[in-house]
């Protein structure tokens, strides 16, 4: 059993690795972050099964707890790279760098946890698109304070149709 779930596991690590490079390989504007949001929960989503019970899982198995810990590394680095290139581009307000190391642990618990979250508040409903989709809207919405100018008008404009309740 094991080594059928390390198998799997490392499909979505490959995956999820692809995703998390897709920012490094240049300056993100809020509308790629947001593309790239959908992105990452749509791996997550593919293999949600991982994240229903992470904590059942890493302790179980300590191939996957390492490398679940690598990625989760992975996210944050991401997540922090995002927002300096934010800060870059001047779409986000320049901000000290334990504020920016903060949001980015933030994002990452979110969106690691997000479909838990929406699990839990309604177990007898099936997860669909509209989930990951709040999950995007609501780590987008961390980094809202500190957008600027085009920036925060065009998070506005996209996450408006947005339910998040």
């Amino acid at each position: 059993k094991d080594e059928i779930l390390e198998a799997i596991f490392a499909d979505f690590e490959t995956r999820i690795g692809q995703t998390l490079s897709a920012p490094a390989r240049g300056v993100a504007r809020v509308e790629d972050i947001w593309t790239f949001l959908h992105l990452l929960f749509e791996n997550i989503w593919t293999y949600r099964f991982l994240y229903r019970d992470v904590h059942d899982l890493v302790s179980r198995n300590r191939v996957i707890e390492t490398h679940f810990k690598q990625i989760l590394a992975h996210k944050m680095r991401t997540a922090a790279l995002i927002c300096e290139g934010l800060v870059t581009t001047g779409e986000m307000k320049p901000t000290s760098r334990a504020e920016l190391e903060t949001l980015a642990v933030n994002m990452t618990v979110l969106a690691t946890h997000w479909l838990s979250f929406e699990f839990v508040r309604n177990p007898r409903q099936t997860l669909d698109q509209a989930a990951l989709t709040r999950g995007a809207f609501h780590v987008m919405s961390l980094a809202a304070p500190y957008l600027d100018g085009r920036a925060l008008e065009l998070y506005r404009k996209m996450s408006g149709s947005v339910a998040s309740a």
